[in-house]
């Protein structure tokens, strides 16, 4: 079956591009993006994810508000065999200009749930280590990402609300990944040897006239088996700077991290990350929260429209709820970004941080699946 990319020289087998190089049922490339106020008013994600060997597209926008509501929409479609048509009913992200400008619209729909939003990169996009993990001798992830930061501008309406998105007070930061990975059905065969264990922070900051990154896995007594820390230049966004160019980052050591809890949870109250510039100086970045928001609302551990999962030919949905209302200990919950005030020195930056924490990490006394901090 060929398609429009066949006429590039871009293929890595002798297959058209429309087939997947892998059988691997998990196999996908997916878009992924955040926008938030600085001040923490509100934060939307968007998400598009190709499953090619389960023939699904998907798609979500969520948007939280101060106030504690959250309204999502999503939709689901058989997957087209042109990757160029990333379409799924009235959702629509366009590549205007590959790693520089992309643009997400929802037209009018019965949701009641709308957008017209367009990302502009203000950093180079910046390739992550690969992501690898077995389970036993079996290889359960292996994945790349490259994240990118930058300004939105447009609007979104949602639960009858319109939310203009100015470009002067609302950064964003996306990743675009591809790989395989499991989308949270079982699999079968032999049950795994340990239990279910995720310590993953990632907090990709914005300041003034650059970035930072800082991300990390864990095991629970601390390894870690991913990590990385970066400055990364930013420019304003229509400056001609190489969205390929990494020359000016700066690769730093991912320090420690330093977390408070908010009781009865495993959501983080406020946190401190250090970045080790070398064996004599390290700095010290202290994050504020300001605003939670639940990855469920993009398809994160949806247990209906889990990414992947089939739904139906081409359909679509809402979702809302009140943030403060949510059971805090529930697993589907416990995948959230923040955003967050960050200071570092006498600078201060806006970012977010995302966690994971799953399962025991002996550093913060977590023991059991879900046991929350007391």
């Amino acid at each position: 079956m060929l398609t429009r990319f066949d006429d590039y020289p871009i293929h890595q087998t002798p297959e058209p591009i429309a087939y997947p190089a892998t059988s691997d049922r998990n196999a996908y490339g997916r878009y992924w993006f955040n926008g938030f106020a600085r001040d923490g008013e509100f934060y939307f994600g968007v998400a598009l994810g190709v499953y090619p060997n389960r023939e699904v597209m998907d798609c979500a926008l969520s948007i939280v508000r101060a106030d504690g509501t959250q309204d999502c929409f999503r939709g689901s479609r058989r997957c087209p065999a042109d990757r160029t048509e990333m379409r799924v009913g009235p959702f629509e992200l366009q590549i205007v200009e590959p790693m520089r400008t992309l643009r997400v619209t929802i037209d009018d729909n019965r949701t009641g749930v709308s957008a017209d939003v367009t990302f502009r990169g203000r950093t180079p996009a910046i390739e992550e280590p690969t992501d690898f993990q077995r389970s036993g001798i079996r290889a359960i992830m292996h994945t790349k990402r490259f994240t990118q930061f930058g300004t939105w501008e447009g609007e979104i309406t949602a639960g009858g609300r319109r939310q203009e998105v100015d470009p002067a007070r609302v950064y964003a930061t996306r990743d675009r990944s591809w790989g395989w990975r499991g989308v949270g059905e079982p699999e079968g065969g032999a049950p795994a040897q340990r239990a279910p264990q995720v310590f993953w922070l990632w907090a990709p900051i914005h300041w003034e006239d650059e970035c930072t990154h800082y991300g990390l896995f864990e095991y629970p007594d601390g390894r870690r088996w991913k990590e990385f820390a970066q400055v990364i230049p930013a420019y304003p966004t229509d400056a001609d700077f190489g969205v390929n160019d990494e020359s000016g980052v700066r690769e730093l050591g991912a320090g420690e991290h330093r977390l408070s809890f908010e009781k009865g949870s495993r959501f983080a109250s406020g946190a401190e990350i250090d970045l080790v510039h070398g064996a004599d100086e390290t700095e010290t970045l202290r994050l504020e929260p300001l605003l939670r928001f639940h990855m469920i609302g993009i398809g994160y551990a949806h247990p209906e429209w889990n990414h992947g999962a089939w739904i139906g030919e081409e359909e679509i949905t809402s979702e809302s709820w009140n943030v403060p209302d949510l059971d805090r200990t529930a697993p589907k919950y416990q995948h959230l970004q923040q955003v967050v005030r960050v200071t570092r020195g006498d600078r201060v930056g806006h970012g977010v941080l995302e966690q994971i924490i799953l399962g025991p990490h002996e550093r913060y006394g977590l023991t059991g699946i879900l046991d929350p901090v007391t």
